[in-house]
């Protein structure tokens, strides 16, 4: 499970022409922090920064992630039309720790 952090709201719009085709684009990006782990399995001490591109409702507003602890979705791994295994992060709140039941008093 890979944990994802979301700090804040704030949503980093991107918008143009491109170049290829001519067409408008506009993209909606979130700064998320990923909990990695190197290549011996080992949790690394700090989490590191990257932006994912958000989904938009119909009337194009980005849906942003509200601030929480997260995982990466079965569905942000796919592989993409060239064969090659590829992610696009889509994120599932981890469920919150179910509180103990108080001890009995004795």
């Amino acid at each position: 499970m890979i944990q994802v952090s979301v700090t804040s709201t704030e949503v980093r719009n991107q918008s143009g022409t491109a170049k290829a085709s001519g067409k408008p684009y506009s993209l909606n990006f979130q700064t998320v922090w990923f909990h990695t782990v190197d290549r011996q399995g080992v949790k690394n001490p700090y989490p590191e920064k990257a932006e994912i591109i958000l989904e938009k409702d119909a009337q194009g507003a980005a849906l942003f992630y509200p601030v929480g602890e997260y995982t990466l979705a079965p569905q942000s791994v796919y592989v993409d039309r060239s064969g090659n295994l590829a992610i696009a992060p889509r994120l599932v709140p981890l469920k919150a720790a179910t509180p103990r039941p108080a001890a009995a008093a004795a």
